[in-house]
């Protein structure tokens, strides 16, 4: 009995907070970005100690972030760049609202190995690497060595944001080899002598050597005054104004502990 009774007890505490009995019996779902993941699972983490609501986080993608919210299946849709205009007709075609909420901001970070003497390129030099233009790293300045292009799936937004910032949406090369994660990426970057790709801020260790893009390199300072060409918001959508404890998982990029977190992990506070 007194077991029930403290049960009772906890879920009138979180009704009293602003969840619905259904929302806190499930928790919070959240899947998307894998850029914007480690955020999510840090903020589930405080977010658990604190309300004691299971949240649960999945890192599928940004795109397969868009479906679940189209879908339903997630209260919370990571995602590394903006919903396109397809998602949010898909969206409107099933009744859902999708609202953006920044999360935090970041820069896409160009990594080399760390041998490698290259220390700044251009984006015009970058573009012509992942087009096919650029093969040996002799053409840019570097030594005489072939390029290793390492790109992210098709279902990424770190992928689509690279190509709308450096491709202009021309197509990668071919020959590009495709990595499922930032942490994927990195580590055949850090294990392979000509190698470059690329990485969230937050990402960014001794195993690889970022390199500057049109002479500045990626940090906390130039992307949040936003003069690293390569920086970017993450988001995350819910379907509408986000309620009860939703909304607060939502406002916690606003709070002390939020912003705490978010520098932690190596990207930058947006509020």
């Amino acid at each position: 009995m007194r077991r029930t009774g403290m049960v009772l007890l906890l879920l009138g505490m979180l009704i009293a907070w602003g969840g619905s009995p259904e929302a806190v019996a499930k928790g919070i779902m959240i899947d998307g970005s894998t850029t914007v993941g480690p955020i999510s699972k840090s903020f589930a983490a405080l977010f658990m100690k604190k309300y004691k609501v299971p949240v649960t986080v999945s890192e599928s993608g940004s795109g397969n972030g868009a479906k679940s919210l189209i879908n339903g299946s997630c209260d919370i849709a990571d995602m590394s760049r903006s919903m396109k205009p397809q998602e949010l007709a898909a969206a409107k075609a099933k009744g859902i609202n999708p609202v953006a909420h920044v999360a935090a901001l970041d820069g896409i970070a160009m990594v080399v190995h760390p041998s490698n003497p290259v220390r700044s390129l251009t984006k015009t030099q970058i573009a012509d690497i992942y087009t096919g233009r650029v093969t040996n790293w002799r053409q840019v300045g570097g030594p005489n060595f072939p390029v290793v292009v390492i790109q992210r799936e098709s279902n990424s937004g770190t992928q689509e944001t690279f190509r709308e910032l450096v491709l202009d949406k021309r197509k990668v090369v071919r020959s590009a080899e495709t990595q499922a994660s930032n942490g994927a990426v990195k580590n055949r970057v850090s294990q392979t002598r000509g190698a470059i790709g690329f990485l969230g801020l937050g990402y960014v260790d001794s195993s690889v050597k970022p390199i500057a893009v049109n002479k500045v390199m990626p940090s906390v300072a130039t992307v949040k005054n936003n003069t690293y060409p390569l920086s970017r918001p993450l988001f995350m959508y819910t379907n509408g104004t986000p309620k009860g404890m939703v909304a607060k998982f939502i406002d916690l990029p606003k709070t002390p502990d939020g912003k705490r977190i978010i520098r932690e992990l190596g990207f930058v506070p947006k509020y």
